[in-house]
């Protein structure tokens, strides 16, 4: 079995492309050929060879437009390798990666939608993108989505319940704690229950109201945000302007070898997100790794929610309320029992829900299942 995932950038960053890289290193695991073909962030050609069974095709990009790298080079390469492959799994939203599909002869070829997300923000870019949405979602074999809620409010794939199937996000945390780093950092903030997030510093993660919740936390209470992003200068401003800089903490990029430092040192995990681009939350499951409670928040239609299980993993609160995040912080931290039970809950339901080896089984049996059945959809 041969599979070649479409995926959006090398080098590798976000969500989307963290369940790529989870894909190929679990199925080449088990012997499985399982190839990436994205854009480079730059004009040039890379092909790296991520293990014995696995490698990238970069293709050269010409620039990007609404979060989307051009990359015309990408359908040449498609075009050029796709007769080696049995199983296409392209991962959505890409238009670059579905304009490459559409060119392609996959005649024969089983096409799996990994539905990651709506395109939610670039409205404008979603009316010319949609007769090819459309043609993508028919085309395909399966539709893989992360869970039942966010199928289920999805417009776009709600009527095609018939081949869609929900498969939850897992991941193998390989983060080393460096116990010295570990050391430094809580000497840093003695005796503070540590409140950390981590992700891109964009539009819909909703740091503006964790950085405003502040206000509602006492001097016990520190808040480290991990990231970089467009929003930084604005976030820095708004550290000033509400004068909570001896409570809130933006960290930039957080090193490899700092990761399972500020995991391990938090108490608790917040996911203060706004809006349903956050479908899923893979940093939640990371946090749950290593026995943290999570704070996040009910997005309509958005599978964060689900995946922080309310009352067991840890609370979610409306969108938007820096209140509601501080009460809810409290009413974690400042119960033992309470944060005791949660980091124990967390834990379990990683082991339970959000493995990789799981992930990986159920895909193989889409990957199975369509080597051996023709559809009558094409």
């Amino acid at each position: 079995m041969n599979i070649l995932q479409i995926g959006k950038t090398y080098p590798m960053i976000g969500g989307v492309d963290k369940v790529i890289y989870e894909l190929s290193e679990g199925l080449s695991q088990r012997a499985f050929r399982c190839d990436v073909l994205c854009a480079s962030t730059d004009n040039l050609f890379h092909e790296i060879d991520l293990n014995q069974f696995s490698k990238v095709y970069a293709a050269p990009s010409i620039g990007k437009i609404a979060s989307t790298w051009i990359s015309p080079a990408l359908i040449v390469k498609l075009c050029k390798i796709i007769k080696q492959y049995d199983i296409i799994h392209i991962h959505h939203p890409d238009p670059m990666a579905a304009i490459a599909l559409f060119f392609a002869k996959t005649k024969g070829k089983k096409i799996v939608l990994h539905w990651h997300s709506d395109i939610v923000k670039q409205k404008m870019l979603l009316k010319f993108y949609a007769p090819l949405q459309s043609w993508l979602i028919n085309r395909c074999d399966r539709i893989i989505a992360t869970s039942e809620i966010y199928a289920q409010g999805s417009k776009h794939i709600s009527k095609y319940s018939e081949k869609t199937i929900i498969i939850p996000i897992g991941v193998v945390v390989e983060y080393n704690l460096n116990q010295e780093n570990y050391d430094k950092l809580v000497a840093q903030y003695p005796r503070k229950k540590i409140i950390y997030s981590l992700g891109r510093l964009c539009y819909y993660k909703g740091y503006e109201y964790l950085i405003k919740a502040a206000n509602f936390l006492n001097d016990d209470f520190v808040i480290l945000i991990g990231g970089t992003g467009s929003l930084e200068k604005k976030l820095r401003n708004l550290i000033n302007s509400y004068k909570v800089g001896n409570k809130v903490k933006l960290l930039g990029k957080i090193k490899d070898d700092d990761m399972a430092a500020y995991f391990s040192a938090s108490t608790l995990f917040c996911l203060p997100s706004i809006e349903k681009s956050e479908a899923f939350g893979i940093v939640q499951i990371e946090a749950m790794s290593y026995g943290k409670p999570i704070v996040a928040t009910n997005i309509p239609f958005s599978g964060v929610s689900w995946v922080n299980k309310h009352g067991f993993s840890g609370l979610n609160v409306k969108p938007g309320c820096p209140e509601e995040l501080a009460n809810a912080i409290m009413t974690i931290c400042n119960n033992p029992e309470t944060l005791h039970q949660f980091s124990l809950n967390a834990k379990q339901r990683y082991k339970d829900e959000f493995s990789r080896e799981m992930m990986i089984n159920r895909v193989l049996d889409v990957y199975k299942l369509l080597l051996n059945v023709t559809l009558s959809n094409r």
